[in-house]
């Protein structure tokens, strides 16, 4: 089995404590020479300034190659222009282009008067800059706002004939859902990667909320299951072994990179990185 490229998504600290496991996550993760790293943008660009200034340091400490999460919510199209030619200047050449998620207690999204209405006009302005590869989100279980499926393609669609590079994928439970995704990606001629998103499970209630806020079907079968692997004390075990199917069937059906939503936790990615024969660098000692 061929040894997939892996990437992985953190997300910006907000107090100290929550700083330093950041960092460990970044220093435990680095080790598996990622094509990438994403850090996200909170709800309602909440955490723009946090996550300026964690892209940043990852970039100029660890050198990886980062891509920071960009939105079109409360803001201009002058302030978001302003904020990606920052990164531009400090190095950083990727930017997961994405309309953004509505600030808490607004059940839906209203472009800033003077903003990007949409993810494509934003793809589509960074586009024009020269400056960026320009990663943008796909939906294999349909968008919460999406009518169906097609929608989601057809939105993809647009966004790479607006400038995107490649796509990564919300989160999904069963490999099936990301073929069919794929298959109706290559129909509608779409060409272009797209990398799907892997959430190693650490909380299954945790991730069976998130999963209904983002509208990402959760079969039966895999809640029973994680029921009842979490009563009799293996959640964990489980866990890991049902994700690592999971990627073993991505790979096996043609999957070359797997993005990983590592919530600021980094042994179970780190785990199944291991799995695949993801090899660790060598790191010279000081």
């Amino acid at each position: 089995m061929t040894t997939p490229r892996v990437s992985f998504e953190f997300f910006p600290p907000q107090s100290m404590k929550a700083a330093f496991r950041l960092w460990d996550t970044v220093q435990t993760l680095n080790e598996f020479d990622p094509s990438f790293v994403s850090v996200t943008y909170g709800a309602g660009g909440t955490t723009r300034e946090l996550t300026h200034d964690a892209v940043e340091i990852i970039h100029k400490n660890y050198g990886l190659n980062v891509a920071a999460h960009l939105t079109c919510v409360n803001a201009t199209r002058t302030e978001t222009l302003e904020i990606a030619d920052t990164y531009a200047k400090a190095g950083v050449t990727e930017i997961v282009a994405l309309r953004g998620d509505p600030p808490k207690g607004e059940g839906h999204f209203t472009p800033h008067p003077e903003g990007f209405a949409n993810a494509c006009e934003l793809i589509e302005a960074l586009a024009e800059t020269g400056k960026f590869h320009l990663r943008v989100g796909a939906y294999p279980d349909p968008h919460p706002e999406a009518a169906d499926n097609n929608a989601d393609v057809a939105w993809l669609k647009q966004k790479f004939e607006a400038g995107a590079n490649s796509a990564i994928t919300q989160f999904f439970f069963e490999p099936e859902t990301f073929f069919r995704f794929r298959d109706r990606c290559e129909k509608a001629g779409i060409d272009a990667p797209i990398l799907p998103g892997i959430l190693p499970i650490e909380s299954w209630d945790g991730v069976k909320k998130f999963a209904q806020r983002c509208g990402t079907k959760v079969p039966a079968w895999l809640d029973e299951a994680f029921t009842k692997a979490i009563s009799e004390g293996r959640g964990a075990e489980f866990s890991h072994n049902y994700t690592r199917n999971l990627c073993t069937q991505l790979v096996e059906g043609g999957v070359e990179d797997l993005h990983f939503y590592t919530l600021n936790k980094p042994a179970l990615s780190a785990r199944l990185c291991k799995d695949f024969g993801v090899t660790p660098k060598l790191v010279e000692a000081a």
